[in-house]
């Protein structure tokens, strides 16, 4: 069976890529340009250097710094706004996932209209938007090279998958020099979102043999490198290898798409504001070690690929050495458990059942490999206490 790939129209990647930004602006038509990013962006000199590089190329631009972490259908409005009443003809995504996937609806909702809620999975987005580039700043979204952006819905608390051809940037400008910066924590979360990423479209009952090769290259990367990357955050080759990890498993996701853990990890995320790699960091030894029995030769793969398990490793030996990884990685990181991160268990135990049915809603629990019935679902979610 044949498998659709979708990708930027052009990537500029490796040290010094952003410099080519204007001649790609241009190469896409953009005249008239805007910059959408957040705050911590503009403090940190990024956007200021966009600016700066397309002004001197005699092109028109502006900053709209308003986006916010997770964002929501009401969060992207004054975004939307600013588009609809200056006309631009091109939009840059600059920073990490939440820039990126507020300007992804910014883009199709600047040319279409309506609200992001009439665009939710299972309807696609295959329509063309205002063109847009994304410039990652962290290495862990690869929303710079996939076909989906997460809005949450600010009325249930759900955060709605949309997804289709329409989302996918038609540029991609990806430079380790911009992940210099990144703080330890969300090095570590947004690395286990890239790991997670890898992992899942390797296991995905949609996986293909494009995917794999993207996602094996990925863990490989991602593997050895996370560690290294949050303790030392100048080390350029352990953060390269962490910027291209992310983009390749992005590549690899956008065509078999992720499963159970991102299922499970988006309503953890709307009702409780648990940044995205952090709850998918929670929950990916305890939904790894579910779903094993449906693929133990495919996930004893990942174990090989990280870098735990060697070829001569019999599976069983690989995906404990797995499981084993996944947990130290949690430690070593300092992912906090949903009671240190201040959630309350009675509040928890209230949403289960609701949680249970938004993560089904969204399809990717169906890609799992063992697809869980309510009841493990919701046994999952509870072991997230123990």
């Amino acid at each position: 069976m044949s498998a659709t790939v979708v990708l930027p129209r052009i990537m500029e990647i490796g040290p010094g890529a952003l410099t080519k930004l204007p001649e790609i602006v241009q190469s896409l038509g953009g005249r008239k340009v805007l910059i959408i990013t957040d705050s911590m962006m503009v403090s940190l000199g990024y956007a200021g250097e966009v600016q700066a590089l397309l002004s001197a190329a005699n092109l028109h631009v502006d900053v709209f710094d308003g986006t916010e972490p997770e964002p929501t259908a009401k969060s992207i409005e004054a975004g939307l706004q600013c588009v609809l009443t200056h006309q631009y003809d091109l939009i840059i995504a600059l920073g990490g996932g939440s820039p990126i996937d507020s300007a992804k609806a910014i883009a199709i909702l600047g040319r279409h209209r309506g609200n992001i809620r009439d665009y939710k999975f299972p309807r696609q987005v295959n329509e063309a938007g205002i063109p847009l580039v994304a410039i990652p700043t962290t290495a862990g979204t690869g929303s710079e090279v996939t076909r989906f952006t997460i809005i949450t819905d600010e009325i249930n608390d759900e955060k709605m998958l949309c997804a289709g051809v329409g989302l996918m940037p038609m540029a991609a400008i990806v430079d380790v020099n911009l992940t210099l910066s990144v703080p330890p924590r969300t090095t570590a979360d947004t690395g286990i979102d890239a790991l997670t990423h890898a992992i899942e479209a390797y296991v995905s009952q949609k996986a293909n043999p494009f995917s794999d090769s993207q996602a094996l290259s990925a863990m490989k990367l991602i593997g050895p490198n996370l560690k290294r990357a949050y303790i030392h955050g100048n080390d350029l080759k352990a953060r390269e290898a962490m910027i291209l990890g992310s983009t390749l498993a992005g590549m690899a996701f956008s065509s078999a798409s992720v499963a159970l853990v991102h299922g499970m990890s988006r309503p953890i995320g709307a009702f409780f504001h648990v940044p995205h790699g952090l709850s998918n960091a929670m929950l990916l030894p305890s939904v790894t070690k579910f779903s094993i029995p449906a693929a133990p030769e495919r996930y004893a793969d990942c174990a090989r690929a990280i870098g735990v398990a060697n070829a001569g490793d019999s599976d069983e030996v690989a995906n404990q050495a797995l499981l084993d990884k996944l947990n130290d990685f949690n430690r070593e990181l300092k992912v906090p458990t949903l009671a240190e991160f201040g959630v309350s268990k009675e509040n928890f135990d209230q949403l289960l059942n609701t949680m249970a049915e938004q993560a089904f809603a969204s399809g990717s629990p169906d890609n799992n490999p063992r697809v869980p019935s309510t009841e493990q679902m919701i046994t999952l979610y509870q072991q997230l206490w123990h």
